[in-house]
C-alpha cells in the first residue's frame, strides 16, 4: 500500500492499528490473565444479572422471595461446576477449538451439529444485547438523570467494543484487564464487608442505604413460580464454553492454560453466585421493576446498604459498569470463530473465514454488532425484556456439547475414559433437565422466539450449503480440457471520445487479437458531438497503426434514437456472437477511476453499468475485461505524460 512504502500512518491505521502480516499471529496469542478478561467477561458479568433475573421472577412472594435465592443459587452452580469440569475435557480432546459444534458435529452427525452452532451463535448475540443493556442499567442505577439516554448508551458501549475487537485479540485482551481486576476487587470487598458486617452485629447489620421495599405478597410459593425462577437464574451459566471455543488463541501451553482459564473463570464466579445471594437474604435486598421508575439493580441496591453511597459504592458500579458493557466482548471472541468454522465446512459464506488487517476475523465481528445492534433497539436497551430468550441458547449447546463427549469417550476408551463418560453423561442429563424447565417456564414469556430462530439458524445454514454444493456440481470438470480449433476473438472498445482511458483501452486490445472494433453509440444528441471522433479517427488511429504495422482497429458507430448507451451496445455484442457460433467476443471497458470518492461521483458509473448487464447476459462466449485509467491529482500532474493501466507513467502518443 502507498502509505506502508512511505511509512506514513493513515486513518484506517489510527484506528484499527497497523496491519498484521499471517506470520504475526503468535503475537495476538493471550495468556490466562489476558485470556479471563477476555474470555470470562459473560461469566463473571452474569453475577451481577444472573441473582436479579432470578429475583425479578420472586417479586411476587415479597420479603420470603428473598430467602429462596440462594437455595436456588446453589443449585445452579453444582450445575455450572458439572458443565464446567465437562467443558474441561471438551478442552483437551479439541484443542484447535470449536466447542460444542466441533463436538456435536463429530460425535452425533451434521444436523446436530448445525443445531448447536445456532444455538451457541444466539447465545453469544443475545449475551452482547444483555451484557450491553445490564451495563447501561448499572449506571442509569448510580446516575438516574442519564435514564432518559439509555438507548444511546448502549449503542455507543455496542459500537466502541466493536472498534475494539476489530484492532485484534491482544489489544482486546489488555484493555479490559483493568475493569475485569476492579470488579472482581470490588465485589470481593464488598462481599468481605457484608459479611463481617452480618457476623459482628449478630447476623442483623445496621443497613447504611435502605433498600427500597419489597412489595407485598400476591402469590403463595408453588413449584412454577420456583421453576421460572431457576430458568431466569439459568442466565448466569451462559460464557462457560467460551473458552473452549477458543483454545487457539492461547499461548502455548495452550490446552493447560485454556483449562487453567477456564477454572479460575468458575471458582471467581461461584464464589460471587453465593456470596450475592447470601448477602441480598441478610439485608433484605430485592429486585426492583426493570422498567419503572426507580428502578435499581440489586448490586446499586446491596453496596448502598453495605458501604452506603460513597466513593467505594461509585468506584465498584463504575466497574460493575465496565464489565457488564464488557461482558459482551467474549461474544465478539467466540462468535466469529463460530462462523469461521461454519464457513470452513461452507454452512456460511467464505468470507467469514478470511481475517482482517488484525487478524480478526473482522466480519463475524461486524455481523455481530449490527445484529446485537437490532436487538438492542428492539429490546429499547431494557434487560428484563431479553432474559426470555436468554440461556435457552446456552443450555442447549451445553447438553449437545456433553452427549457428544459420551459418545466420544465410548468411541475412544482412552485410560480413565469411563469415569470421564459418566461425568458427561451426568452434565448432560442436568443441563437438558434444566434446558426443559427454561423452555416451559419461559415460552410464554418469550422463550417461544428462541425455540423459532434456532431451526431457522439451522434452514440457513443448510441452504447455504446446498448453494454451495450446486455450484460445485455444476462448475466442477472431471475431464481434459477440451480444444476446439478454428475458433476467433473479436476485441469490442466501447468509445464516446478519444482520450487516455480510450487509448489506453484500445493499445490493450490491438495486444489481445486482430480483430479489433471500437463500438461509439450515437445518441444524436448536440453534446454528444457524433462527428467528432469518426472524423478524427484517420489521424488518431489508422495511421499511427499503420506505421506501427499493426492490424488497423474498426470504428464502428451505432445508432441509438432513444439515447441509451447500454442496450444499443448489448445487441452489437448479440450479433457479433450470433454471426460465428465458435467467435468469443471480449469487451474491452476503458475506465476512468478517481482516488478521491467525492471526485468520482462526477464521472458516473457508466463503466459499472454496463459491465453488470454484459455480466448477466448470460452470453457463454463474452469475456468482459477492464484497463483502468488513473486520473491524476495535480501535484502527480506532469507535462507530457499519463499513467497507465498500472499506475506508471507512459507517453500519450500511441504506440
Amino acid at each position: 500500500m502507498e502509505h506502508a512504502r512511505e511509512g506514513r500512518w493513515s486513518w484506517m491505521d489510527v484506528l484499527l492499528g497497523k496491519p498484521l502480516t499471517t506470520a504475526q499471529a503468535s503475537h495476538e496469542q493471550v495468556g490466562v490473565l489476558a485470556g479471563v478478561a477476555l474470555l470470562g467477561l459473560d461469566a463473571l458479568s452474569s453475577a451481577a444479572y444472573g441473582p436479579e433475573a432470578a429475583l425479578t421472577m420472586l417479586r411476587p412472594l415479597g420479603p420470603s422471595g428473598v430467602k429462596l435465592l440462594f437455595p436456588i443459587t446453589a443449585c445452579i452452580v453444582g450445575l455450572l461446576v458439572v458443565v464446567a469440569a465437562s467443558y474441561r475435557q471438551t478442552i483437551a480432546a479439541y484443542p484447535r477449538g470449536g466447542g460444542s459444534y466441533t463436538v456435536a458435529r463429530e460425535n452425533l452427525g451434521r444436523r446436530v451439529g448445525l443445531l448447536a452452532a445456532s444455538a451457541l451463535l444466539l447465545d453469544y448475540l443475545l449475551n452482547v444485547a444483555v451484557g450491553i443493556s445490564a451495563g447501561v442499567g448499572a449506571i442509569v442505577s448510580a446516575f438516574p438523570s442519564l435514564g432518559p439516554h439509555t438507548l444511546g448508551l448502549a449503542l455507543g458501549l455496542l459500537g466502541l467494543l466493536t472498534l475494539v475487537n476489530l484492532r485484534g485479540a491482544r489489544e482486546a485482551g489488555a484493555l479490559f484487564l483493568l475493569p475485569t481486576g476492579m470488579f472482581i476487587g470490588s465485589l470481593f470487598i464488598l462481599l468481605a464487608v457484608g459479611a463481617w458486617r452480618a457476623f459482628a452485629q449478630g447476623g442483623a447489620p445496621a443497613i447504611d442505604v435502605p433498600p427500597p421495599a419489597l412489595p407485598p405478597p400476591s402469590a403463595s410459593v408453588g413449584l412454577w413460580l420456583v421453576l421460572r425462577a431457576f430458568a431466569s437464574g439459568c442466565t448466569a451459566m451462559t460464557g462457560v464454553e467460551a473458552v473452549s471455543n477458543a483454545v487457539p488463541i492461547f499461548k502455548a501451553p495452550s490446552v493447560k492454560r485454556a483449562r487453567l482459564t477456564l477454572s479460575l473463570i468458575i471458582l471467581v464466579l461461584v464464589l460471587l453466585l453465593l456470596g450475592v445471594a447470601a448477602l441480598c437474604r441478610v439485608y433484605g435486598v430485592g429486585a426492583t421493576a426493570p422498567d419503572g421508575p426507580g428502578y435499581q439493580s440489586v448490586l446499586s441496591q446491596l453496596l448502598a446498604a453495605v458501604t452506603g453511597r460513597g466513593v467505594f459504592y461509585y468506584v465498584a458500579m463504575t466497574s460493575i459498569l465496565g464489565v457488564l458493557a464488557l461482558s459482551a466482548n467474549t461474544s465478539f471472541a467466540g462468535f466469529p470463530r463460530v462462523c469461521w468454522l461454519l464457513a470452513l465446512d461452507r454452512y456460511l459464506p467464505v468470507a467469514f473465514v478470511h481475517r482482517g488487517r488484525r487478524l480478526a476475523y473482522s466480519r463475524g465481528i461486524l455481523l455481530l454488532s449490527v445484529l446485537a445492534g437490532l436487538i438492542i433497539l428492539a429490546a429499547d436497551a431494557i434487560t428484563d425484556r431479553l432474559i426470555p430468550l436468554f440461556a435457552i441458547g446456552a443450555l442447549l449447546a451445553f447438553t449437545l456439547s456433553q452427549t457428544g463427549m459420551v459418545v466420544y469417550w465410548t468411541r475412544r476408551r482412552e485410560a480413565g475414559w469411563r469415569w470421564r463418560r459418566v461425568l458427561n453423561g451426568v452434565g448432560a442429563l442436568l443441563t437438558g433437565l434444566a434446558l426443559s424447565i427454561v423452555i416451559v417456564a419461559k415460552f410464554t414469556h418469550g422463550g417461544w422466539a428462541a425455540v423459532v430462530i434456532i431451526p431457522l439458524g439451522v434452514l440457513l445454514f443448510s441452504r447455504v450449503h446446498r448453494a454451495y454444493l450446486r455450484v460445485r456440481e455444476t462448475t466442477g470438470l472431471r475431464r481434459p480440457m477440451a480444444l476446439e480449433p478454428g475458433g476467433s476473438m473479436v476485441a469490442v472498445v466501447p468509445m464516446s471520445r478519444w482520450s487516455h482511458a480510450s487509448e489506453t483501452a484500445l493499445r490493450f486490445a490491438l495486444g489481445l487479437c486482430h480483430d479489433v472494433r471500437a463500438v461509439h453509440v450515437r445518441t444524436d444528441e448536440a453534446e454528444d458531438a457524433p462527428d467528432a471522433l469518426a472524423e478524427q479517427w484517420a489521424t488518431l488511429v489508422q495511421e499511427p497503426a499503420m506505421r506501427a504495422h499493426v492490424q488497423v482497429p474498426r470504428l464502428e458507430e451505432v445508432p441509438s434514437p432513444y439515447r441509451g448507451l447500454v442496450q444499443p451496445l448489448l445487441d452489437y455484442v448479440d450479433g457479433l456472437l450470433a454471426e460465428d457460433p465458435r467467435r468469443t467476443v471480449a469487451v474491452v471497458l476503458p475506465e476512468l477511476l478517481e482516488s478521491q470518492w467525492y471526485r468520482a461521483v462526477m464521472y458516473g458509473r457508466h463503466s459499472e453499468l454496463l459491465r453488470s448487464t454484459l455480466l448477466l447476459s448470460g452470453a457463454r462466449r463474452l469475456v468482459l475485461i477492464s484497463v483502468p485509467w488513473y486520473l491524476r491529482t495535480e501535484d502527480q500532474a506532469q507535462p507530457g505524460s499519463a499513467l497507465g493501466p498500472t499506475g506508471e507513467s507512459e507517453p500519450v502518443a500511441p504506440a
